[in-house]
């Protein structure tokens, strides 16, 4: 490892140079050329508290050599700046009353618009010859939710297509993030503080949305490849602790994602093929008088055409198939009001074949001695109306519904004939009916008052038993039909004694009809700028999260042959969080954050005949825990330090370091405290990038360095395991030996081409270009009747070509 951070670091300071050099556009014939393209930067400008559109905003475009572009906002908010020349620009938001902001770096190509919606924030003291210092870097940096103190980070999708081995993914640029670690190559599942991946809440334009991957299985939050498409998101919010009043059901994090509205003036089309997928967009408007746009896009699995390449993407000899489509509509109502109407949908399915497995190559999916075949279903949709009542009162209402499908069969195959018989059928159906309002006023300048309510109702179908002895014998783990509702409702309160001081107040209240649950929890945070550079911040919040629907409902048989569901009374997980966090901003572009945390959880669903279990350390793989018995008397603890320290993209070169050191224990029924599944305890990346600007044309190149430590597992007990020709695991030694350490370097080689109205960009994300070989997981094979080490993705390249017109 260490021969490795010195070429990159050295990589680094050679991309710090290289932004002092300047680069020539040369005619073909070798002369000097001055011919410029321009595009347009348009958007909206809103106040932060309120909504309401702002008029009168000076937005300017600093350009080189001090010249200038600009416009003035409109009374519905609306600006729009013509001729801004192609590459990164740096805009200038400033009006009378409000702080002053500085958006660096955005990124104007010619293929496409540059639209931007700006919320700005009242100043406390008003005085026309005070000048605010603002950090150049804020609109990037400051989360969409206003009341987010703490653990919050905005989510720029920009990131997601520029980072080595995102992959276009939010998850797993998300990874990259301090504090968040990836489960697996396999998967985009993320482990945020030692947490279980299954207590992140995904929100999507404010519904409560389910998985929303490919190949999602019931009880978990993540999957192989997302379903959510970054070339229609908008800059959406991240938080990994101490999260705002209004985000609930939830204990380890939040995603808290938009959709951006289509081009409302200006027809655009887009097309992509790559890791996700061949993708086709458009977007443009409905109606130019009225302002009303579109925005839709499609992709259809490109996994099959690797396979043909020999590519080897650890799924063995399966090839995955699955397609998925977004689109969103925005139809303004009058010049205070807006109806929408958004969607998502998607479909996987895979099959393995055991006795076509490759056993010499890894498979992630797949095992020899099984066949199986796998299909998922996904659908959200949604519809909602939002008005400014007045200046100063913001209300939103928004009606949705979802809906899962998981099949699955599978076969066991016998070692010696290799003949398979029937071992598992499953058929989980979800369906969930949403009501969300959400109501926000701003009293003043110093206060503010956030409240809302959502009212999930969830049907569903679960069905899953397993089959053995050549299968003769069936035992059922879960078969029921049924329902059940979550109401939550929050409010908080914003009052800024001064520009430098501001205190959040606020509280959450759920109810959950299946083990009649209830709970009301406080949530508070204080930030304090010590100067114009330096933010301290404390959050605290008590969080809860139910359980996953299969859990209630195991069967569990008595010794008179009677079935019961004894989990069905289950309350609630629970978690206090209580964070202290510290942001210096020691230099232009330049950024330091730590922050502190202690999260005490209590209330986790224990066995008492299995005195190691806990649903804690569940919620990363792709079967679900069917344990019965269960209940809410386990405790848990995380604590850890994280530290940010990140460059800003400016003269085209860009670092973002994260580095964690962390603890996550756990306690069964027998009181002993042992590691979680996830306590890697500590994580480091290291990730940069550098432009080359060639006329309008730019080459772009990205690394990304990352290692953790090692997670504990569950030792197999090779005798037992031999004996019943069965994994069996010791758990009186549970998670007590350690993985070795997880290392992973990923580079991407990126081309942009600006033509006149278009723009092509080609690019190759090359995953661990170092072959390490990381350990996946042990596992006892039945045919050699001996336990084995399956190791993570290989070196897998992975070429992008893009298209927008």
């Amino acid at each position: 490892m260490r021969t490795l951070i010195f070429p990159f670091l050295l990589w680094i300071f050679v991309g710090s140079l290289a932004t002092q050099l300047p680069v020539m556009a040369q005619t073909p014939t070798g002369q000097q050329t001055n011919a410029q393209q321009t595009q347009v930067i348009r958007g909206r400008i809103t106040d932060a508290e309120s909504n309401a559109p702002i008029p009168g905003i000076t937005v300017t475009v600093l350009l080189e050599n001090s010249a200038r572009r600009g416009a003035v906002s409109d009374r519905s908010g609306a600006f729009k700046v013509s001729g801004v020349p192609l590459g990164r620009q740096t805009v200038k938001i400033s009006g009378l009353g409000y702080q002053e902001q500085t958006i660096p770096e955005v990124q104007v190509s010619a293929g496409k618009e540059t639209v931007l919606d700006v919320t700005m924030t009242e100043k406390v003291v008003k005085m026309a010859d005070v000048s605010v210092n603002y950090d150049r870097s804020a609109e990037k940096i400051n989360t969409v939710n206003e009341y987010a103190s703490v653990s919050s980070r905005a989510f720029n999708i920009e990131d997601t297509k520029k980072y080595a081995g995102s992959l276009g993914d939010p998850s797993r640029m998300a990874q990259n993030f301090a504090g968040v670690v990836g489960a697996n190559d396999s998967r985009n599942d993320i482990v945020v503080r030692g947490n279980s991946p299954a207590g992140m809440l995904w929100q999507l334009e404010g519904l409560n949305i389910p998985n929303p991957n490919h190949y999602a299985a019931i009880g978990t939050t993540g999957g192989p490849v997302s379903m959510l498409n970054n070339n229609i998101l908008d800059k959406s919010d991240f938080f990994s602790g101490a999260f705002p009043a209004q985000y609930g059901n939830a204990f380890a994090g939040a995603f808290d994602l938009r959709l951006r509205n289509g081009n409302n003036e200006k027809t655009e089309f887009l097309g992509q093929i790559g890791f996700n997928g061949f993708e086709l967009g458009a977007e443009g408007p409905l109606s130019k008088e009225s302002g009303a746009s579109y925005i839709v896009n499609y992709r259809y699995s490109t996994l099959g055409l690797f396979k043909a390449l020999g590519v080897n993407f650890g799924t063995g000899s399966a090839v995955p198939n699955y397609q998925d489509a977004t689109f969103k509509l925005n139809l303004p109502i009058g010049e205070n009001a807006r109806f929408t109407v958004f969607g998502v949908g998607g479909m996987s399915d895979i099959q393995f074949l055991g006795n076509d497995a490759d056993t010499t190559k890894a498979n992630f999916y797949g095992d020899e001695n099984q066949n199986g075949l796998s299909k998922f279903k996904t659908g959200i949709a949604g519809a909602s109306y939002e008005t400014n009542l007045s200046q100063q009162t913001f209300v939103k209402f928004t009606l949705g519904a979802s809906a899962t499908e998981q099949f699955f069969h599978g076969d066991s195959i016998d070692v010696r004939t290799r003949i398979a018989y029937p071992s598992r059928d499953v058929l989980f159906t979800t369906q969930k009916y949403s009501a969300v309002g959400q109501i926000r006023h701003k009293f003043d300048s110093q206060n503010s008052l956030a409240a809302g309510f959502t009212v999930d109702r969830q049907q569903f179908h679960l069905f899953d038993k397993s089959i053995v002895n050549a299968g003769k014998i069936d035992r059922v783990h879960v078969n029921i039909e049924d329902g059940a509702t979550l109401t939550q409702g929050y409010a908080q309160w914003k009052h800024r004694f001064s520009d430098q001081l501001s205190v959040v107040l606020g509280a959450h209240a759920q109810q959950y009809s299946l083990g009649s649950s209830f709970v009301v929890e406080p949530r508070t945070s204080v930030q304090y700028m010590i100067s114009d550079n330096q933010t301290v911040s404390l959050g605290y919040g008590l969080h809860s999260q139910a359980q996953n629907i299969y859990n209630y409902f195991i069967e569990s048989k008595m010794s008179d042959g009677s079935i019961l569901t004894t989990n069905k009374n289950m309350g609630f997980t629970r978690s206090h969080h209580l964070v202290l966090g510290y942001d210096w901003t020691f230099a232009e572009n330049w950024r330091i954050k730590a922050e502190a945390y202690y999260q005490s959880l209590f209330g986790i669903p224990i066995s008492l005949a299995k005195p190691t279990f806990s649903l804690i350390n569940s919620g990363n793989s792709f079967d679900p825990t069917s344990e019965p018995n269960l209940v809410n008397e386990g405790t848990a603890r995380n604590i850890g330090l994280e530290l940010t320290l990140e460059r800003f993209f400016n003269d085209g070169f860009y670092l973002l370091f994260t580095g964690s050191l962390f603890d996550s224990k756990y306690k069964g029924s027998d009181g002993v405290e042992r590691n979680t599944a996830f306590n890697s305890q500590y994580v480091v990346n290291a990730l940069a990038g550098k432009e080359f600007k060639l006329g309008n044309n730019v080459l772009a190149l990205s690394l990304k360095v990352s290692t953790t430590g090692g997670r504990y597992l569950t030792p197999l007990d090779f005798a037992a395991s031999s004996q019943i020709q069965n994994a069996v695991y010791d758990e009186s030694r549970a998670f007590s030996e350690r993985q070795t350490p997880y290392f992973r370097m990923d580079a991407k080689i990126a081309y942009r081409i600006e033509f006149g109205s278009s723009t092509m960009e080609f690019s190759v994300d090359l995953q661990n270009v170092t072959n390490n070989k990381n350990v996946f997981l042990q596992s006892y094979n039945r045919r050699t009747n001996s336990i084995g080490t399956q190791y993570q993705q290989a070196f897998f390249p992975v070429p992008t070509f893009r298209y927008t017109f």
